[in-house]
């Protein structure tokens, strides 16, 4: 049975992005049907190719050659050569084979008369943000200006990304550091010194019997635990991408002291940032906001602008909206209720979005001077407690020896 990421719309009026399970695709497509729901689109997982990830098929588009692409496009577009003519002059140059079929698709597409963002749509590949992008640049005759908003959009977002992960690398080091060493000694060093002093027949201290019985439990125990470690872990990487897991594990990610404020507000940026480059672009609120469902990697979120978008949908302000969601911070009901009265409501979202960035990086740079100092006293107290406790014989022996 395959896994099929469907958008559908309720009989209720509630549009949704959910995996469902099916042997066929028109089999589910059925299935919505004859609940009474509207069926927008439905891509096999196995298709799915996110830009700067790898699919099941092993194939990988990087976000940098997929930027080059749109920054070389518009160059194209602001020098007048139209959109054909423009994919059959990149296309050549493209030297990922993977994105290279991709856009020799799309060329055809457009060439039988499709719009380019029906054609990047249907590959199933590229997230609804640069779709809907390409959408309404295409309706408002000007694709130049969106395609460049959406380039700049991709560049802070991929360097706020890529500044938080560059923080968290080298605590990441000490903690493979540090459990590489002790396993080293709970494994290899001490069954040497338990050795020793069976040899010895040595009267062995408290904590030095309670070291040789840790490292001989770890031992006897590998057998059961390695084995049992890799299925719960397989276990927990499928359900951890299961709707109902996904939303588990970020609602626990929320609530998490010290980084669940940090977590809300990452997300909150992403999402912040996407619906202002959508409404910057021309697309409709309630269409921005559902697409930019996509852009916030908490699933809690995601689920709260979803219900937003179906309030607004209603008739609601966004405003009102997403306050109604308890899950967004005063700051952000406020900043969007003064863009909605104002008619800058981009602008308004994206200096929410600088305004958390710039929170996240402070207190993450933060926390990092806490933990790298903690993983460093915690790693001095084990090894100290290990070599006492592995000396505490030699040390007995010589003063008996004195004596």
């Amino acid at each position: 049975m395959a896994e099929f990421l469907c958008k559908i719309a309720q009989p209720s009026g509630l549009v949704i992005e959910e995996v469902f399970n099916a042997n066929t695709e028109a089999e589910l497509r059925m299935r919505f049907v004859d609940q009474g729901c509207l069926v927008y689109w439905i891509k096999e997982r196995g298709r799915v190719l996110s830009i700067g990830g790898r699919s099941r098929g092993g194939g990988k588009i990087k976000e940098d050659q997929f930027m080059i692409f749109n920054q070389q496009l518009v160059t194209l577009i602001h020098a007048g050569l139209p959109i054909l003519k423009s994919l059959d002059l990149l296309i050549p140059r493209v030297e990922n084979p993977v994105f290279r079929n991709l856009l020799e698709d799309i060329r055809e597409q457009v060439k039988s008369g499709k719009m380019l963002s029906e054609a990047f749509e249907a590959q199933g590949v590229f997230s609804r943000v640069y779709t809907a992008s390409l959408f309404a640049g295409e309706k408002s005759g000007n694709l130049e200006e969106v395609l460049k908003r959406y380039i700049n959009y991709q560049k802070v977002s991929s360097a706020v990304r890529k500044k938080i992960i560059g923080s968290l690398v080298y605590p990441l080091v000490l903690v493979v550091l540090v459990t590489g060493l002790l396993s080293f000694i709970l494994t290899y060093v001490i069954p040497k010194f338990q050795d020793l002093y069976e040899g010895m027949n040595a009267t062995l201290p408290g904590p030095t019997l309670f070291l040789i019985s840790l490292s001989s439990g770890i031992r006897s125990s590998l057998i059961v635990v390695v084995p049992a470690l890799i299925i719960g872990a397989l276990f927990l990487r499928v359900w951890w991408r299961s709707a109902p897991g996904k939303r588990f594990i970020d609602g626990l990610k929320l609530k998490l002291p010290l980084l669940g404020n940090v977590w809300l507000k990452f997300s909150i940026s992403q999402w912040a940032r996407t619906l202002s480059t959508l409404l910057a672009g021309g697309i409709p609120a309630v269409q921005a906001l559902e697409t930019s469902i996509q852009a916030s990697s908490n699933q809690k979120i995601s689920d709260a602008v979803l219900a937003a978008a179906q309030s607004v949908r209603e008739g609601k302000s966004i405003a009102k909206s997403l306050e109604a969601t308890a899950m967004f911070p005063p700051l952000v009901v406020e900043m969007v209720e003064v863009g909605e009265s104002t008619g800058a409501l981009e602008h308004m979202l994206a200096s929410v979005a600088d305004f958390f960035d710039e929170e996240v990086n402070t207190r993450v740079a933060a926390l990092l001077t806490l933990i790298e100092p903690a993983i460093l006293v915690f790693m001095g107290t084990v090894i100290a407690f290990i070599l006492i406790a592995l000396y505490l014989p030699v040390f007995s022996l010589s003063s008996q020896m004195g004596h």
